[in-house]
């Protein structure tokens, strides 16, 4: 496993998948829909599956002497450790705005959803559903990518409208607290967005690999 995703990190891998880690520090801009910064991410990591399929190297694994489940975990994992670089700079730049950026102006008129622990439990749900639509879809095929990527384009921004709009609904408001406004309520929408993440990802890397098992390449 560890050289498969040696093989993923140094081979397979766009740089536009580490090139777009960065994006996570979106989640600083004020008047902007942060959320954004989520699907970037998931953005560059779709250029690491369009170049490893052009270089046909899902049949290249496929051929190793490993087990094909692992070729599809190793993919996970790399995708994961992606997710898990831009969510630290996510977790970075909520906890600046909620200390440091705490009496910022230009952060205290922000219209958008502001970074906290709601923003960053939603951006594990886009994660968790690239991983689950995108990713799972990939491996039906092994090939074809299109399709389960519009899907979750579609997805990803139906959540963030949904996300932007539920703060202005009445009784809603605590969800875009600002600073450490809240706190308790925000931990634990950070903590569902930590329980999804780990249910689809999970769920779809065992049906990913079912799926890989079958497919004759």
């Amino acid at each position: 496993m560890r050289n498969l995703l040696r093989k993923e990190m140094l081979l397979s891998a766009s740089v536009l998948s580490y090139l777009f880690i960065p994006f996570g520090l979106m989640f600083l801009l004020p008047g902007y829909p942060i959320l954004c910064g989520a699907f970037f991410v998931s953005l560059g990591l779709f250029q690491s599956f369009q170049s490893a399929r052009e270089a046909n190297d899902t049949g290249f694994s496929a051929l190793l002497p490993v087990a094909k489940k692992d070729v599809v975990r190793a993919r996970y994992l790399f995708v994961c450790l992606i997710e898990a670089g831009a969510l630290l700079l996510m977790a970075l730049s909520v906890a600046l705005r909620m200390t440091a950026f705490s009496t910022s102006a230009v952060y205290r008129s922000n219209a958008l959803m502001n970074a906290n622990g709601f923003a960053l439990g939603v951006a594990l749900v886009i994660f968790g559903l690239f991983n689950a639509v995108f990713v799972r879809g990939f491996f039906k095929t092994a090939y074809r990518f299109a399709r389960p990527f519009v899907t979750f384009i579609v997805l990803t921004f139906l959540i963030i409208l949904a996300a932007e709009t539920l703060h202005h609904l009445p009784g809603c408001e605590a969800v875009n607290a600002f600073g450490t406004d809240h706190l308790g309520l925000q931990l634990c929408l950070l903590a569902g967005g930590v329980i999804l993440f780990l249910l689809l990802t999970g769920a779809s890397c065992r049906r990913a690999c079912a799926d890989f098992e079958r497919i004759d390449l």
